[in-house]
């Protein structure tokens, strides 16, 4: 008994040993999606991790989440807010808290123990979030402003207005401080300051909604600015997308306003609040004065009132501030990034054009402002106008800004250096037209400052093809600078607006590059709050253009991006979310619109399908322009199929019946209506016609092949290996060509660098995306030099098809990972990777002297399927781990658990 009772004493201290050595570390802990999160109006928020192991086949087999009212409860061990106590599972994404009901401005401290397959990974690092105002009774503040205009303000057309300057001074108890917190919404967009110095860093906050739907609010953190005894609150409110800039035209809500909350939490207890209402001062008699996103803004330094954020100020000829209107919309926590300054860009050129008129170039097509350093007399004034390209005489080219100014003003104060940048407007611009300046400027003057949503750059991608590098690049550039708390069609101007049609499989290619969650998450609220009651969704979300055609392709990518969000990031919830929205939109257009199971219903076509002439925006050739009814039908089946998914995920089951019972018969009626089967294509044989009931699923099996070859004998015949397709069919192209086995095609559209291309943007110098294939020689009204609508697919092909990352079949969120790369000639390595929900994927290949070497990285907790490219299974040499399932398709497939794998083949 005692032998057994020592052998058990040795077999535990061996398995604690093991446990504290086990090599798997818990990382990236987050709530909400967010790192920390600070103001989270949500009772039950869901948790997240990530493991992380340099070794093989890690599989997490349980967890334990403690949560804690206190930092020191939490590292002694005690839930006390909640102990989930041992959960046999695997998973690692999105685990509801289930404590006690947090109270609102709490801050819940946790953290989590795994076990996982080899060990005990121990605790993760302590994290934390904080609870917002979560009932509308925490609010004390009023909504406050002045809802008039003042002298040189403009109301109507090219609006200009000044902004609002708001201070209040106040006297905080003489105790220690433990915390404060400020809750602030300031509309169109705010800057607060405390006692001189600015809250947080972001831009541009807060996020852009439709305010008479929802209004959010953003929370901080201010203990260290506040002091005992006399302080002071400023707040500068500029006019965003509240006071609209073009009347009409765009929706306006109103004059600035905003609601301020700042709450002082004393050691013994005590609070004290300070709120705003009608006992602030306020003055638009500021140096800001005009702010407008299309026109730029101007500034008088002159007009400067130093200390105006500082007690003690004299603000006796200040107006009082008055209570206003609510702006209509649900008062909420906001809970995607706000906008910040996320990189900053150094001039590479600039060139006197004519006395006194000077051209500078970033050198990039680049969104933001751009910082000067001046030093003049009082009353000079410099003068800065933004575009994307320059005339061949070197002067701005502006046709294609429309009626948008895009101009900033400085008026100097005269006083030693003079360091400036604007508050409240940005631009979407490669050079800038100088004028005005004191003194011969220098590219030392000029910054740029990258202004974008606060989002992690996740991915990775070169290969051996220079071209394939650009194109990434320019695509890079061109999907940050519309990243606007709302995905925008263009950044330079007068429209900048949320186009559904423009990011549907963008979306997807995106998230590759981008953690985008919380933005699409977001943006699906706006999508959802812009429906009308009889279901009609409208094109531009939020709906500051009230544009409702009723068509199947735009609205289309309310589903389509659900659909991403659960696939990219294992995230159900905005599909739980918007399910009935989506429900509703679909039997409107059905009841509205489709007649004998065919939607003939469209507004836009295969928009900016490349023209047959160099001058045109839209073609006008019949042979390229795809029937309305075939783009409604096959888009209304594809969206049925979705919502066929959504229900069974839902557990719908009446719904998911009525969905798949709808989807075939349209099927059916599509086919008898458009399908030519002796000639095997659809309607007049468009590749837009063809790759969409290809994709979706709709072609019957004896006809794909024909039907294929249609689009092969199309792109190589009338587009000679080009771009043979618009907006709606480029979302399915190069994804649709590798499938059926012609990823050389794939490869030639991707690295053409002739007319139509992406290539030939790069070749005429763009270093981001047009709008147009033919740009440079199109209308200038629509050749925005920064769009991503027909980037269609191919960034999810980069990711998904050249590097072979996909999610396996039936995963999400990566847990099971596909690696198949496609290999065409001319191409002979590629570098990927991305950091998904889950951790970091790689795959990286190379072809040298007939072999294939090739290295992958699956993230902890996870396993993949790997297709290595191969002339027979004898010719692969597998790693340790890697167990053989067989060949298919000229691939040796197998399967692996997580860890980081390489394999070599002959070609």
């Amino acid at each position: 008994m005692k032998k057994l009772f020592i052998l058990f004493f040795y077999a535990g201290l061996f398995l604690t040993a093991c446990a504290k050595n086990a090599p798997v570390m818990v990382t990236n802990l987050r709530c909400e999606s967010l790192s920390d999160p600070v103001g989270i109006d949500i009772a039950a928020p869901r948790l997240s991790w990530e493991l992380s192991s340099d070794v093989n086949d890690i599989r997490q087999t349980g967890y334990r989440i403690i949560v804690a009212s206190s930092l020191d409860k939490l590292n002694a061990g005690e839930g006390d807010l909640w102990d989930s106590k041992f959960v046999k599972s695997d998973n690692t994404l999105y685990i509801p808290y289930s404590g006690s009901k947090p109270k609102s401005r709490m801050k819940c401290y946790w953290k989590v123990k795994v076990a996982t397959n080899k060990g005990d990974a121990g605790w993760s690092a302590n994290a934390s979030w904080t609870s917002a105002l979560l009932d509308s009774s925490d609010w004390k503040a009023e909504w406050t402003g002045l809802d008039k205009s003042f002298p040189g303000d403009v109301l109507e057309k090219n609006t200009r207005l000044s902004a609002r300057y708001f201070r209040k001074e106040f006297t905080l108890d003489p105790k220690t401080i433990a915390n404060a917190s400020l809750y602030i919404s300031g509309l169109g967009f705010y800057e607060a300051f405390i006692n001189g110095k600015r809250v947080g860093t972001q831009v541009f906050s807060p996020t852009a909604t439709d305010y008479s739907k929802s209004v959010k609010y953003n929370t901080f953190d201010v203990t260290e600015l506040l002091k005992a005894g006399a302080n002071a609150m400023g707040v500068v409110l500029g006019n965003g997308r509240f006071f609209s800039m073009r009347q009409p035209g765009i929706r306006n809500f109103g004059f600035p306003k905003m609601i301020t909350q700042l709450e002082v939490t004393y050691t013994d207890g005590s609070r004290q609040t300070i709120v705003s209402d009608t006992s602030w001062k306020v003055t638009a008699n500021g140096p800001i004065r005009s702010n407008s996103e299309f026109d730029g803004e101007e500034y008088d330094a002159r007009m400067e009132t130093p200390g105006w954020t500082l007690a003690g100020f004299d603000d006796k000829n200040w107006l009082q501030a008055e209570k206003t209107e609510a702006p209509g919309g649900k008062l909420e926590a906001q809970r995607n990034r706000n906008i910040q300054i996320m990189e900053t860009i150094s001039p590479i050129a600039i060139t006197e054009l004519k006395p006194g008129m000077y051209i500078l170039d970033m050198g990039q097509n680049m969104v933001g402002k751009l910082r000067i350093k001046v030093k003049g007399k009082a009353g000079d004034q410099v003068k800065l106008r933004f575009a994307e390209t320059l005339k061949k005489d070197g002067s701005l080219y502006l046709d294609n800004i429309r009626g948008a100014l895009v101009t900033d003003k400085y008026t100097l104060k005269g006083k030693d250096v003079e360091i400036w940048e604007p508050s409240f407007t940005y631009h979407g611009f490669r050079f800038v037209e100088i004028t005005g300046f004191p003194v011969t400027p220098s590219l030392s003057d000029f910054e740029g400052r990258v202004m974008i949503d606060e989002m992690d750059v996740t991915g990775k991608f070169e290969t051996s093809n220079k071209m394939i590098n650009n194109i990434y690049k320019n695509a890079y550039w061109g999907i940050r600078g519309n990243y606007r708390s709302m995905p925008t069609d263009c950044p330079q101007r007068d429209e900048r607006m949320g186009w559904l049609g423009d990011r549907a499989v963008g979306s997807l290619g995106e998230s590759f590059i981008f953690d985008n969650h919380r933005l699409y998450a977001k943006w699906l609220d706006d999508i959802e709050q812009a429906q009308r009651e009889t279901g009609s969704i409208p094109d531009v979300a939020p709906n500051y253009w009230q544009i409702y055609s009723d068509n199947m392709t735009w609205p289309g990518a309310y589903i389509i991006i659900a659909g991403m969000l659960y696939d990219q990031f294992g995230d159900k919830e905005p599909i739980i979310k918007h399910y009935a929205s989506m429900k509703k939109w679909m039997n409107y257009m059905k009841e509205k619109y489709m007649i004998d199971y065919i939607m003939k219903k469209d507004t836009y076509g295969d928009w900016c399908m490349p023209p047959e002439s160099p001058e045109l925006i839209h073609s006008k050739d019949s042979t390229r322009i795809t029937a309305a009814a075939v783009l409604g039908t096959t888009f209304y089946y594809h969206l049925s199929t979705l919502l066929n998914r959504f229900a069974v995920l839902l557990d719908k089951p009446v719904d998911a019946d009525q969905f798949a019972k709808e989807a075939e018969s349209v099927k059916k009626a599509f086919n008898e209506k458009f399908l030519d089967k002796p000639a095997g294509c659809y309607s007049n044989n468009t590749v837009t016609a063809n790759i969409l009931p290809l994709r979706f699923g709709m072609v019957p099996d004896e006809y794909k092949n024909a039907v294929f070859n249609n689009i092969v004998e199309k792109t190589m015949g009338d587009f000679k290996g080009h771009v043979s397709a618009g907006l709606v069919g480029i979302q399915q192209l190069m994804r649709g060509l590798s499938d059926y086995g012609r990823t050389d095609i794939a490869y030639q559209i991707a690295t053409n660098t002739t007319y139509p291309s992406w290539g030939y943007m790069v070749e005429n110098g763009a270093t981001t995306i047009w709008e147009l294939w033919n740009g440079n020689t199109a209308d200038p009204a629509m050749n925005s030099g920064n769009h991503v609508m027909l980037l269609g697919d191919l960034i999810a092909w980069y990711y998904g098809y050249l590097a072979g990352i996909q999610n396996a079949p039936g995963s999400v969120g990566y847990k099971q990972i596909a690696f198949k790369p496609y290999l065409s000639k001319g191409l002979d390595y590629v570098d990927a990777s991305f950091r998904s929900i889950r951790g970091l994927i790689g795959s990286s290949w190379k072809i040298e002297d007939g072999a294939f070497t090739w290295t992958i990285k699956v993230p902890a907790n996870c396993s993949a399927i790997v297709y290595v490219p191969v002339s027979g299974k004898e010719a692969v040499k597998a790693p340790a781990g890697a167990k053989y399932n067989g060949m298919k398709e000229g691939y040796a497939v197998f399967q692996v658990a997580s860890g980081t794998y390489s394999f070599i083949s002959k070609l």
